[in-house]
């Protein structure tokens, strides 16, 4: 019963729900960025570039040549997809440039507001360099005079 109740108490801490939010939303925010990339961007991109569909983009590793990369996946063929890496490469940075963002901003709400520096109240004493009071005379610790 002790296993039942330590769970228990570890599923309801703050943490471990925040972090359950945070992955679910990140999942979701993860398909969004993907769509983003690749129904949004991509293809006025390759368009520019001169009608390239960069998920179609592929190095053939056999003999045999293959039109597309569909046709190469669909005979079991060994190929390097390095469009489908680009595309990743690209959410990738977006997704890193909105969280970088994001924390920037929760950074900036959330600093305390900069206070006035105490005012110096203590001196050191020159002979023995403790810490005595400004208007002091003579240092308490080492009863030297102090001008």
């Amino acid at each position: 019963m002790a296993f039942y109740d330590e769970f228990k108490e570890f599923i309801q801490r703050g943490n471990v729900i925040d972090l359950a939010v945070g992955v679910i939303i990140g999942a979701s925010f993860g398909k969004i960025t993907t769509s983003l990339v690749d129904d949004i961007l991509m293809p006025p991109l390759g368009l520019v570039i001169g009608k390239v569909n960069f998920s179609d983009l592929f190095i053939n590793l056999s003999s045999t040549a293959y039109s597309s990369l569909a046709e190469a996946k669909k005979a079991g063929a060994p190929t390097i997809n390095y469009g489908s890496f680009i595309l990743a490469l690209i959410d990738f940075l977006l997704i890193s440039l909105v969280v970088f963002l994001l924390i920037k901003q929760i950074n900036r709400l959330s600093k305390p507001p900069e206070t006035a520096p105490a005012p110096v109240t203590t001196k050191a004493c020159p002979r023995c360099f403790s810490e005595i009071p400004l208007k002091a005379t003579r240092c308490p610790s080492c009863t030297s005079e102090i001008g």
